[in-house]
């Protein structure tokens, strides 16, 4: 599995980006993709989660009511809206896949995925 993320940027505080996740060589049924940041100096956060078995999404209570988590199975990608950005939303981004997982979202937002993307960076400035 090959996921690449796109779509970061910088922006100002109150901004919006979308973040893409494409998958390569497979489709995202039966998958759950996650979105996981790392800001510098601080532990990995898991931020957003899609099952794609049953449309079941997941939000960390720092972008809930912000972020929006889609997917599109035609073209493999799942989608990361984020409005009213926030200077703390500052991070590297990535994007990650379990493929047939055995437990819900918030499982796999502390523990992690199997299959890794590349890093986009977001950057908001106040």
């Amino acid at each position: 599995v090959q996921l690449q993320a796109s779509g970061g940027g910088s922006v100002q505080a109150g901004g919006s980006l979308r973040l893409s996740c494409t998958t390569s060589g497979r489709t995202l049924n039966n998958d759950a993709i996650g979105w996981f940041r790392q800001a510098p100096g601080k532990g990995r956060e898991g931020v957003s989660c899609i099952s794609s078995s049953d449309g079941n999404t997941y939000y960390a209570d720092s972008v809930k009511g912000r972020f929006t988590i889609s997917n599109d199975y035609a073209k493999s990608t799942v989608y990361l809206q984020m409005n009213s950005l926030k200077p703390e939303d500052t991070a590297v981004y990535y994007c990650a896949a379990e493929r047939l997982p055995m437990y819900g979202c918030s499982w796999y937002m502390k523990r992690g995925m199997d299959y890794w993307g590349k890093g986009t960076q977001v950057t908001v400035s106040s």
